[in-house]
């Protein structure tokens, strides 16, 4: 007791376990006092009350009415309490200690028998019980007041006169009326519940057959095992894919990646050498820096991307299917996602990529016409890409021409004007050396005669934006020669087999060759990685996240919700407890 209070509502917790002794929880309250000492703090009386009437007012407790014997009836005070709590009786027992001392002192012992009869207090209970609790000595053992209790009531005038009834007396017969009264309102409270859960269960079975009527019962653990299921047949259908089919994916991706890099940093640059020796050198440096330092790396990431989509271009194509339960999506998007981010290309096979891409590339050799043609269908069809690529950037540059501003009537910027006039002075000078291929970069000479003549059209504009206009119009320029060229290669392979010096420069069409052959070996291995190894890696991973998130009742809370889940999971909870309930009550009606 803490802060000068008389009393605490601090619960002293002591568990006392022995033969014969019931399992259940006894609540020793402080006596209901009437006057409040000076000793006491104030506010003493009343906290009693409410922490009497707080423990009391619980539906489940037994209430044990204790009333001295040794005291007049009229100063009771408890008695009126518990009638006010427990109006009908239903759950109380009183209980009248200090027998002894009222047999020595009561002049009219009919008087304990009215009280045993329940007919001299304004009150009701289930029964009425008469005790001796020893003879107030602290040294006293359980044994030795249990004998004294029994020897009183054997001896005592008010059983041998018949005023006390034997039923009534003794703790021991107490000890047996609480068990039963215990037992009661377990029994009517499992009943009450059990009958209760029975009610729900009936709503929620209802509220099942008309929101998803065909469909099973299936709790959370019981789904998420099923969406495991449909997981791993997806991760078996990736490694149905038939071999051309991830040959012509990869080469495709591959090329997708290459092609930036091998027109630009390898093609156009070896272009502007101006011979075939220089050429053929430029091309054989870049290559072998490319094929040891990027190209491998790249290759992998190619790979594994590839291996990615194709395995998501399967959950896509599930989601069109008639059976598609759309429950499973978070799921599965959270599995493969932790599985993707989990997933490592094996690190040796970078180094074994590396060998074969140099020995692809080393080999400069077209061996047939069939070989010649491929090789020049594949560098005219990526000309024409970056053909039409260079050709929208250099519209964007310049603006909508003629027919356009008619039909759609729009307008250039003033810096698109300006382009137009700057571009159609550098066309002019393409064209004028045409024959003479004119190089990637403009001399000072020419800047400086551009930009007088474009002043001439009231265009004033830096060297630096000649340059800028330059640049994706000389690319254009390039392109449309080198695809021309490439036409003009279709019938030189005679010339290339046999060696023969002409006019007609194919180097271009070697090194696509080179590039392509370089390609579909890489794709091949690639292949071979995808459907030996990584498909199987890829599937003991998504196991292991399954096994992860199964583990995990948080993530599977999280990923798979929905009124559906909740139903059920609540369906399952309740027929459990009912089931429990239902077994106790037979329990409890076997024990009667």
């Amino acid at each position: 007791v803490r802060g000068g209070k008389t009393i605490s509502t601090d619960v002293i917790s002591m568990t006392v376990k022995g033969p014969g002794l019931q399992r259940m929880v006894l609540v020793d309250l402080p006596g209901i006092i009437s006057t409040a000492t000076t000793e006491m703090a104030e506010g003493t009386k009343d906290a009693i009350r409410e922490m009497t009437n707080l423990y009391m007012s619980n539906p489940n407790a037994i209430i044990l009415c204790i009333q001295d014997g040794s005291v007049d009836a009229e100063r009771s005070i408890v008695t009126d309490l518990v009638s006010q709590v427990d109006p009908n009786g239903r759950r109380t027992i009183f209980v009248l200690t200090k027998v002894d001392l009222a047999e020595q002192n009561m002049a009219n012992p009919t008087r304990i028998r009215k009280i045993l009869d329940g007919k001299l207090f304004p009150m009701k209970a289930l029964g009425y019980f008469a005790v001796v609790t020893g003879k107030g000595s602290a040294e006293d053992s359980i044994t030795a007041i249990k004998a004294y209790e029994e020897a009183f009531f054997r001896n005592s005038k008010l059983c041998r006169d018949g005023i006390l009834n034997m039923s009534q007396c003794t703790t021991q017969s107490l000890s047996f009326a609480v068990s039963d009264c215990f037992w009661k309102m377990v029994r009517e409270s499992v009943e009450q519940q059990a009958d209760a859960f029975k009610a729900q269960r009936f709503n929620l079975e209802t509220e099942w057959k008309n929101s998803f009527p065909r469909m099973r019962e299936l709790d959370r653990d019981e789904l998420f095992e099923r969406s495991r299921g449909e997981l791993l047949d997806e991760v078996v259908n990736l490694s149905q894919l038939s071999p051309k089919h991830w040959e012509e994916v990869l080469s495709r991706n591959l090329w997708d990646c290459m092609c930036g890099y091998v027109v630009d940093s390898i093609f156009l640059p070896a272009a502007q050498t101006g011979n075939a020796g220089n050429f053929n050198t430029a091309v054989d440096i870049r290559l072998k820096l490319w094929a040891e330092q990027l190209l491998p790396s790249q290759s992998v990431d190619v790979g594994w991307e590839t291996l990615r989509d194709e395995f998501n271009a399967l959950l896509q194509k599930r989601k069109t299917a008639k059976d598609h339960d759309t429950l499973f999506d978070r799921l599965k998007e959270a599995v493969v996602k932790e599985v993707l981010d989990r997933h490592v290309w094996e690190d040796k096979a970078v180094d074994m990529l590396r060998m074969i891409q140099l020995n692809a590339l080393e080999d400069r050799v077209v061996h047939d016409k069939h070989q010649w043609d491929q090789a020049v269908r594949f560098l005219e069809t990526t000309l024409q890409q970056r053909l039409q690529t260079a050709e929208a950037r250099v519209k964007d540059m310049v603006g909508p021409g003629i027919k356009e501003q008619w039909l759609y009537w729009a307008s250039p910027t003033e810096e698109q004007r300006q382009r137009a006039v700057v571009k159609a002075e550098l066309e002019r000078l393409l064209n004028h050396e045409f024959l003479q291929k004119h190089g990637p970069a403009l001399t000072q000479e020419e800047l400086t005669t551009v930009r007088k003549n474009v002043q001439a059209h009231d265009v004033d504009v830096d060297y630096k934006f000649i340059r800028d206009t330059w640049e994706p119009l000389y690319r254009l320029h390039f392109l449309r020669r080198s695809l021309a060229k490439a036409n003009e290669c279709r019938k030189g392979y005679y010339l290339y087999h046999q060696g023969l010096d002409s006019d007609l420069e194919c180097h271009d069409v070697v090194l696509f060759w080179r590039v392509q052959r370089m390609m579909h070996t890489t794709a091949n291995v690639l292949r071979q990685q995808v459907m030996n190894r990584e498909a199987r890696r890829l599937e003991k991973g998504v196991k292991e996240v399954l096994d992860d998130f199964s583990q995990d009742r948080e993530k599977k809370v999280e990923l798979l919700t929905g009124r559906r889940v909740e139903l059920a999971e609540e369906l399952k909870k309740v027929r459990h407890i009912q089931e429990k309930l239902e077994e106790f009550v037979s329990a409890l009606n076997a024990e009667k």
